[in-house]
């Protein structure tokens, strides 16, 4: 059994650990992965020159941000590795909508739009239809929200 005096205290060192658990537990990873891999294995080059999702080879990787990046081919990788920037996905693949809404939700590689040359991936087909009913607004919004959602 606990005692009152027992409780209390745990509950006082509960407290004052609190501002140090996300470092404890690490916050969000900057680029969501799935099996350490950006966009589920799928090439985000591909998205810009292909206008489609394509499956990335294990054949043609790039380390960036602490995720692994496969590519379809070695010219999209080059391309990739060359600048980052132009072809990751916003938010860090995380989903556009989630970010928008003030946290972070996993990706669909199917749930995906190119708005002013940037890449936006959605949770889910359905997910995608609400966050395209408002773009501009989704999009302010997340880019208020990010990157601090991930704490």
């Amino acid at each position: 059994m606990i005692t009152k005096r027992a409780f209390l205290r745990g509950t006082a060192l509960a407290v004052a650990a609190a501002p140090f658990a996300s470092a404890a537990f690490g916050a969000t990873p900057e680029v969501f992965t799935n099996g350490g891999q950006a966009i589920r294995g799928y090439d985000p080059v591909a998205y810009f020159k292909e206008g489609k999702p394509v499956r990335g080879s294990d054949a043609h990787t790039h380390m960036w941000k602490g995720a692994e990046w496969r590519f379809a081919s070695e010219a999209n990788r080059a391309a990739f590795a060359a600048n980052p920037e132009a072809y990751a996905p916003q938010y860090g693949g995380y989903c556009a909508w989630a970010v928008a809404e003030g946290y972070t939700a996993s990706i669909d590689p199917d749930a995906w739009k190119i708005v002013d040359d940037k890449l936006y991936l959605n949770y889910s087909r359905g997910v995608q239809r609400r966050w395209e009913r408002d773009i501009p607004g989704n999009i302010s919004r997340g880019n208020a929200n990010w990157p601090a959602v991930l704490n």
